[in-house]
């Protein structure tokens, strides 16, 4: 099934691009599927253990599963004052 990524700041900065789509696995979850990309992309392995992620612009947690042509966004932390 076919996954719309988007990656922001340090990740996008990993990656050379914002967004991208790629197969994963049919029955993948935001958590399988993350570790997908950091299969394919060495880079991808400096990501923290659990990136705060989205599911089509709604946060969720590592167990959301997935569908075809859903978009799920990796965050980055945040920092403020």
């Amino acid at each position: 099934m076919r996954i719309r990524f988007l990656v922001f700041a340090q990740y996008r900065d990993l990656l050379g691009r914002d967004e991208f789509e790629l197969d994963v696995p049919a029955g993948s979850t935001a958590a399988t599927a993350l570790e997908f990309l950091r299969e394919i992309n060495p880079h991808m392995r400096q990501l923290p253990s659990k990136p705060a992620m989205a599911v089509n612009r709604v946060y969720v947690d590592a167990q959301q599963p997935l569908e075809d042509g859903d978009e799920l966004a990796l965050l980055p932390p945040v920092a403020g004052g």
